[in-house]
């Protein structure tokens, strides 16, 4: 109730109609930041930036206000609505080609105590990282010079380790492409002929690994995440988990 309260009341103009998904119980921070962080930004833009600009945040404010009213008024449910619009909006009016046109700027705007704390930001810079390789390096790089500055060694600790992993996992899929049907085989006689003893004493490394994996649940799968994470926002969910030692 009082999100629509504020939504009725919120100016067209502006980022009134974003603020109005902050000051309440549920709280979506970000979109208010986004918002006054594009237009904070816009004179550095080119024409066909400004354009995204001024059509993105309309497309967004409008389908808030239109939407809201017919849909659930739990929590869960606003936060995907908001995402949701949040991503057809970009989508629509190109976030790529204003974000290839205007790379450096959208550096500038990012920021990495953000993707910390807000989703609606981790949203959008997971989609500027699917806008070609020239956008995403310069991110990758941006991101992680702030997060060096911030947490120091930390960072290049988590990158070595999520390099390594996904180096692997590459490595991995190689390797059974170029195996094929003999790796298949291979492996059916391991299972077929294993020692019973072997059998025996891997369960039972598996049992003791079951209670530690169960206690690491959550760190693997992560709490909530827009769609389409990559290893550079993986690596800042990872660091947030640290946020309580520096305060």
């Amino acid at each position: 109730a009082e999100i629509q309260h504020c939504l009725v009341n919120a100016g067209d103009v502006g980022c009134g109609v974003f603020e109005c998904f902050e000051n309440n119980s549920c709280e979506i921070r970000g979109l208010h930041e986004i918002c006054m962080t594009f237009l904070h930004n816009a004179g550095k833009f080119d024409a066909q930036g400004k354009s995204f600009i001024k059509d993105a945040l309309k497309c967004k404010a409008h389908a808030l206000r239109h939407k809201f009213s017919c849909i659930s008024r739990k929590c869960p449910a606003i936060k995907e609505m908001v995402f949701q619009l949040q991503r057809e909006c970009y989508l629509k009016h190109d976030l790529c080609s204003a974000a290839k046109e205007n790379v450096q700027v959208i550096v500038e705007m990012i920021h990495f105590k953000d993707l910390l704390q807000h989703e609606p930001y981790v949203d959008l810079v997971n989609i500027l990282l699917t806008c070609g390789e020239e956008v995403k390096k310069a991110i990758t790089r941006s991101v992680q010079a702030q997060c060096e500055q911030n947490w120091g060694s930390l960072c290049s600790i988590l990158s070595f380790c999520t390099s390594a992993v996904h180096g692997d996992a590459v490595l991995g899929a190689e390797k059974k492409v170029g195996e094929g049907s003999r790796a298949g085989a291979g492996r059916g006689d391991m299972v077929a002929h294993a020692d019973p003893e072997h059998r025996e004493s891997s369960r039972a490394a598996k049992g003791e690994r079951g209670t530690k994996g169960h206690s690491n649940a959550r760190v693997k799968a992560g709490g909530h995440s827009p769609k389409g994470a990559h290893g550079i926002l993986d690596r800042a969910d990872e660091l947030s988990d640290f946020s309580d030692i520096r305060r």
